[in-house]
């Protein structure tokens, strides 16, 4: 296959001015061995995994106490526990370059209103909101949850909440009520922290309603701590507002060091088949992985200005704050990416002068649908790296970047997922960037590509597998006795090697080109969305007697996202009853569960064991032979096939 289009080729001292060259330096100094290129380092560190990841406690001077050794103990995955003998805490080595005078974060808003936080202020707020969780009587192991926007008052409170060694979850404003009581009842909080309102494309949201019906229904829940900058006219009855705390200018958060594994928030899957899996990390795991990942593939350098557009909802709001334990500064916006203007990102990175800018695939797209031509609006001399991540970016996307964005910035696509907060495969300084390929495999990540029978296999696609343990992958699934969801989600396939449900090929380079999601979950503008919140919404519509939803990942970019409805005899889709059903997703969960189109069907495929077969059907109409598609012996009612082959050859006739 011929090699794709080169688009951009670090200089020789760009290379040696990185961090990964720098790190490379260092290994073959400590270890007398001499790396051609990344790919020998690469190897090395999957081949070395302990002495790889203790590597990092000394190299960054991270905070701890205790004995790295044993570094691994256990006897497979996912069984394996992490350094047994430290104690460690992650908001102690995120704040760790603190000084009171030094910006820590700048937080934008869409009304424009742009806001310079110093650690002094980000500190202080942290310790009043830890001082009235003590108040409250919490402890190490409590659970904290947010129905909280990307905000100041957020970081802060994950501060508090983390330097304590409680547990963190947060879902975003949008969400639906149902959506944040699938996620948040599994882990029983003992407080609330809320917001009175918040805004988005233009718009003001009120959330009385929503905050009086979970407080209702979050029976565990014994206080809230309204986050808002100023108490509403009339507070919910119970509510603490943090404006009327006692603060004290240069208050610190009182760190409490934890065992590594000790849980630090409580992450959700899509909840494709049942309840949001409710994916718990821990302090350490999440610790070694941030500072890998932020120092090596993203290059983040002291005094630099680092952003990665997110909601609280998505790992990727979590991941940003990683940038602090390089120095750096973080940028928080709270909108829409696309208010006022769809290139309003660009725009705010060329003010404030942003370093490293982070987006999704679907946002680059947007733009380059709009034709816009970023380089000719937009001064974005500072600009050293674009980061893009939720679904896969396409060639054109790529091309788009340097065309017409940045000729010279270092695009870093990357891919992982919220099972483990970070990417497997991103950024490289040290590499050139190759349309349509992510550049790498990460350090520490041993990375393959297996076809159904188990087999390593090259320049072929495959199944995404990692064959050795992570810090940074789960602890457990909250009340997941003896971890079997756990190890259904990622070991079913292979034997004590974790799948992770991507379609990928590693090409000649040793890029990375992923297709897609290899299982059903739904995958819009980098929500991971679970079939089952779906079904659950639409079972409360009576004129549906069944339905079916996947998410199409097409070759150009673009996302499809149908619902096939089975409708109760005599009812007709009409725009009403379409509206209906949008309306009720947009409701119940959030503006991203609306499909794309309605189409009805006469019947939903089923397994022999009574499951809908999503995956099959994903495959039919992304143009797979049928063969490899679905056995039709495996089918409760091979009949309601016909329909989506016949699709399926329409869509990609």
């Amino acid at each position: 296959m011929e090699a794709p289009k080169l688009l951009w080729q670090p200089t020789h001292q760009q290379v040696r001015e990185s961090n990964l060259f720098q790190y490379q330096q260092h290994i073959e100094q400590l270890t007398g061995q001499q790396f051609d290129d990344y790919q020998e380092l690469w190897q090395w560190s999957i081949d070395n995994k302990e002495a790889f990841w203790s590597s990092l406690f000394d190299y960054f001077s991270l905070i701890y106490e205790g004995d790295k050794s044993p570094v691994l103990t256990g006897a497979g995955m996912p069984d394996y526990q992490w350094y047994d003998h430290i104690k460690i805490n992650i908001a102690e080595n995120l704040t760790r370059y603190h000084h009171p005078d030094k910006v820590a974060l700048i937080a934008v808003d869409e009304s424009g209103i742009k806001t310079t936080y110093l650690w002094r202020d980000l500190l202080s707020t942290a310790a009043a909101i830890q001082s009235q969780l003590r108040v409250w009587g919490l402890a190490a192991g409590d659970r904290v949850c947010g129905v909280l926007p990307n905000a100041f008052h957020t970081t802060a409170a994950f501060l508090a909440v983390s330097a304590s060694g409680m547990i963190w979850s947060c879902c975003s404003p949008d969400f639906g009520v149902e959506s944040i009581l699938d996620r948040f009842l599994q882990i029983s909080p003992s407080v609330l922290l809320t917001i009175d309102s918040y805004r988005y494309g233009g718009k003001q949201f009120d959330l009385g309603e929503k905050n009086a019906t979970l407080r209702s229904r979050l029976t565990s829940v014994g206080n809230v701590l309204n986050l808002s900058a100023e108490p509403a006219p009339e507070p919910l009855p119970g509510t603490t507002y943090l404006a009327r705390l006692e603060k004290h200018a240069d208050a610190l958060p009182e760190y409490v060091r934890v065992p590594f594994s000790t849980p630090l928030w409580v992450l959700y899957s899509s909840g494709t088949t049942g309840a949001p899996k409710a994916i718990t990390h821990g302090h350490g795991g999440v610790l070694l992985e941030l500072q890998k990942y932020h120092a090596f593939h993203n290059d983040v350098r002291a005094g630099e200005l680092f952003f990665w557009y997110s909601t609280t909802g998505w790992m990727m709001w979590n991941f940003l704050h990683g940038a602090w334990l390089m120095d750096a500064t973080i940028l928080l916006y709270d909108g829409s990416p696309g208010y006022p203007h769809v290139d309003f990102l660009w725009q705010l990175a060329a003010e404030t002068g942003i370093h490293h800018f982070g987006t999704s695939a679907p946002y680059i797209l947007a733009n380059k649908k709009a034709g816009i031509k970023i380089s000719e609006k937009h001064d974005l001399s500072r600009l050293r790296s674009i980061g893009s991540t939720g679904s896969p970016l396409p060639p054109e996307g790529f091309d788009y970047v340097y065309d017409d964005i940045k000729p010279d910035v270092w695009l870093t696509s990357m891919s992982g997922g919220t099972d483990v907060c970070t990417a497997f495969v991103g950024g490289n300084p040290m590499l050139p960037v190759y349309e349509g390929e992510i550049q790498c495999r990460t350090l520490g990540c041993a990375l393959y590509c297996f076809d159904e029978d188990g087999r390593s296999i090259t320049d072929e696609e495959g199944e995404l597998v990692i064959t050795q343990p992570m810090p940074c992958m789960p602890l457990y699934f909250w009340h997941d006795e003896g971890k079997m969801r756990y190890k259904e989600s990622y070991f079913e396939m292979y034997e004590g090697i974790w799948r992770h449900g991507d379609w990928i090929r590693i090409t000649p380079r040793n890029g990375i080109i992923i297709y897609g999601r290899s299982d059903a979950t739904l995958n819009k503008q980098g929500i991971r969305i679970g079939t089952s919140e779906i079904y659950r919404s639409l079972d409360n519509l009576e004129e549906i007697a069944d339905s079916l939803i996947v998410n199409i990942e097409q070759r150009n970019g673009e996302h499809w996202m149908p619902l096939f409805v089975m409708l109760k005899d005599g009812v007709v889709l009409d725009n009403a009853l379409q509206q209906k059903i949008k309306n009720r997703l947009r409701g119940d969960y959030s503006p991203r569960h609306v499909p794309d189109e309605i189409i009805p069907v006469s019947g939903i495929p089923y397994t022999l064991s009574g499951k809908k077969m999503e995956t099959p059907v994903k495959k039919i109409l992304s143009g797979r032979p049928l063969e490899k598609c679905v056995n039709p012996d495996t089918v409760r009612n091979p009949e309601s096939l016909g329909f989506f082959i016949e699709l399926s050859k329409k869509l990609n006739a």
